[in-house]
This record gives C-alpha cells, structure tokens and sequence, in this order.
C-alpha cells in the first residue's frame, strides 16, 4: 500500500478461479498484477477500468467498419435515389417533346 511497486502484468480480467479467491477481483473483475520494489513481493492492484492497447484496437477497428457500413449504405440509398430522379427527368422531357 505504500512501497513502490512495477507493474509486472497489464491489466486483465478476472478469470473465474480468480474472481472466487482474490478479493481484489470482487468488486470491478480486473486486476493489474504488480511486484513491490523494496519488499519484492508480487501481489495484485484492483483496477476500476481497465483498457489495454489490444482491446483499443479492437474497438477502433469495429468503429471503423460501422462507419465504412453506414457510408456505403447510404451511397446506396444515394445512387439510387439519383437514377429514380434521372428517370424522371427523361420521362418529363419525352412527355414534353411528345406533346409537340
């Protein structure tokens, strides 16, 4: 609690044996796994969020494939809705030279 300490393992979640047996476990499910620099021992940090740089990734990658999704449905509804109006331009000018 009031030595230093080196982070010796990012933090993880809980495995279930872990969330049973460590107390630190119980109340957010992540810990950080730490070695105390004087005393040497290894123990364990509650984290209350825990984000590492793999899930980061993950998360940017899955924003980013809904954006390109979303963009390209809505390309869709766009070229669709241009040849809908270009087919009534076309009719309204065959009527208009029909008429003559």
């Amino acid at each position: 609690m009031v030595e230093e300490f080196v982070v010796a393992e990012e933090c993880t979640p809980c495995s279930t044996f872990q969330a049973k047996t460590t107390p630190e476990c119980g109340s957010t499910g992540y810990v950080e796994k730490i070695t105390c620099s004087l005393s040497k021992r290894n123990g364990f940090k509650r984290q209350v969020l825990c984000r590492s740089a793999l899930m980061e990734q993950h998360l940017f990658w899955k924003f980013e494939g809904t954006v390109i999704g979303v963009a390209l449905v809505f390309a869709c509804l766009v070229i669709i809705r241009q040849r809908q109006l270009d087919r009534r331009a076309l009719e309204k000018v065959r009527k208009q030279i029909e008429s003559i």
